[in-house]
């Protein structure tokens, strides 16, 4: 996966123009392949906060999943479809639960989902987390 090099900085400025984790990691993705998509990045706004804010599955964690498929989904009916995306989403689902210790957003934010304390600070952190695991996992199944 060729990467754009990320910072904080650059997380909060998303973050700050209203995007969520979700729609940051994909905005990022297709940043690295020189592309723009509004529409995908619209539709990625119903991962955020947990699943339409429900603080269910953590939008760190989906919109991770689904830049997994950005780079190794098929899009078209004349595409090969790659055997090994499964697996690649299973290992970020496991390394995730290990290193957050759960999947959902309120299970990993506690009470700063609702309160917004430390929100931003951990959340991008996971955030910048997730992408560089994502890529760690695209480089070991050679799917950039």
């Amino acid at each position: 996966m060729d990467i754009i090099e990320v910072d904080s900085f650059y997380l909060f400025k998303l973050a700050a123009q209203g995007y969520c984790c979700s729609q940051i990691l994909l905005i990022l993705g297709l940043e690295s392949q020189g592309k723009e998509n509004p529409d995908l990045v619209r539709a990625m706004e119903g991962l955020c906060g947990g699943l339409g804010r429900t603080g269910q599955t953590c939008g760190a964690l989906t919109g991770g999943v689904c830049l997994l498929g950005l780079y190794a989904g098929r899009g078209s009916v004349e595409e090969p479809r790659d055997g090994q995306l499964n697996s690649m989403v299973n290992d970020l689902v496991m390394w995730f639960e290990e290193e957050f210790n759960s999947l959902d957003c309120a299970g990993i934010l506690d009470d700063s989902l609702d309160s917004g304390t430390d929100y931003p600070v951990k959340c991008g952190k996971i955030v910048m987390g997730v992408y560089q695991k994502v890529q760690e996992i695209l480089d070991a199944y050679n799917s950039n």
